[in-house]
């Protein structure tokens, strides 16, 4: 691969390591996107040294984390390059435990890079860049993926996620980000293992969710979770909205239009919108349909939002900002809303309008 197209930190970081014994290379998303002729975001780097020999080695770093600890070896304001100790996967879980025992509650055992390749999620994202060597190295069939551009779990797809069903969403935002397909059995298990995410920590499914919405490729992630049924185990109210097309002229349409617009914008910017934005567009048409009719909007507002928000535990902040905007569009389609154009929360209820506005029916 061309290296001037690599981190030039990333690389003295690695060779640093190899200087002085240590097998390490650059692994991950930094590898899959360049195989796949993308800008990688950022580099990590798994080494066969221990979190303490690491930091030995870089005044300029720190060790992070209480279960599994890092290191962050730090190059000025904002760059930070993570180098993580090889891990093998847990101890297998009783077999007499039933599904639930297969859940991975403890992932913190050092170990080789070949374990560490094979207890990473999917098959692209596990290949190693060996810099002396120049090569990859792939100890799980990834290479053959990413040049057929598709995802695929490491080892039984349906077992991988009831070990970590956070996985099925990792998968799906991979596939829409990157415009990989998903192979059948990874589909299919994904329907049937769909349930899963109601284990999964409300904080850690939030993030997901977001980052699905910050990824570029909102509309064909919330597309493939609405088709495998995710979608309708996370954010029922959405997913009911789009089942019952013929009771809600022309809402899914707008919902689907105001994912490509967010998509538009986020890759125009260069960066993601508000996460207040994001969670507003998320639930508007449901939650307008909601409010439609009601004297006291901001109530209902919050009627209809509380169990989403419950769900993901959504910060106040957020849930605030969603139910006030929802409640307040109308006004803003008309006249500055009196106080509420002096907050904060104004500008992103612009937005929000302005999007919601280019997703109207061009024919209206």
């Amino acid at each position: 691969m061309d290296e001037s197209r690599m981190d030039p930190d990333a690389l003295k970081v690695v060779r640093r390591l190899v200087r002085h014994g240590y097998e390490a290379y650059l692994v991950g998303g930094g590898v899959r996107d360049l195989l796949l002729d993308r800008r990688p975001k950022d580099f990590d780097i798994a080494t066969g040294a221990r979190p303490e020999q690491v930091r030995r080695l870089f005044r300029n770093s720190r060790i992070i984390g209480r279960r599994f600890r890092l290191v962050h070896v730090i190059f000025g304001p904002g760059k930070v390059i993570e180098v993580a100790t090889f891990r093998r996967s847990p101890e297998a879980p009783d077999a007499d435990g039933g599904e639930d025992a297969v859940l991975i509650r403890s992932d913190n055992a050092f170990g080789q890079a070949h374990e560490d390749a094979i207890r990473r999620d999917l098959t692209i994202n596990a290949l190693l860049y060996d810099v002396e060597a120049r090569e990859v190295l792939d100890f799980v069939g990834g290479m053959p993926d990413v040049r057929q551009r598709v995802v695929r779990t490491i080892g039984d797809p349906r077992t991988r996620f009831m070990e970590d069903p956070v996985r099925m969403l990792r998968a799906i935002k991979f596939s829409a980000r990157l415009d990989l397909g998903i192979v059948p059995e990874l589909y299919d298990a994904t329907v049937l293992t769909r349930e899963a995410l109601t284990v999964v920590s409300k904080p850690r499914l939030l993030e997901e969710m977001l980052k699905l919405m910050r990824c570029g490729a909102s509309h064909r992630a919330l597309w493939l979770m609405w088709e495998t049924g995710l979608l309708h185990v996370v954010i029922p109210e959405v997913a009911a909205l789009l089942d019952d097309a013929p009771e809600s002229p022309g809402a899914p349409e707008r919902f689907w239009r105001m994912l490509t617009e967010v998509d538009r914008r986020t890759v125009q910017r260069g960066a993601p919108l508000d996460d207040v934005t994001l969670m507003a567009v998320l639930l508007l048409e449901p939650m307008l349909e909601a409010l439609d009719g009601e004297p006291d909007r901001m109530t209902a507002a919050y009627d209809f939002g509380d169990p989403v928000f419950q769900r993901m535990a959504v910060p106040r902040r957020i849930a605030d900002g969603v139910c006030r905007i929802a409640a307040a569009l109308p006004k803003l389609r008309v006249r500055k809303p009196g106080r509420f154009s002096r907050t904060e929360l104004y500008k992103v209820a612009l937005d929000v309008q302005s999007i919601a506005q280019a997703a109207q029916d061009p024919e209206t």
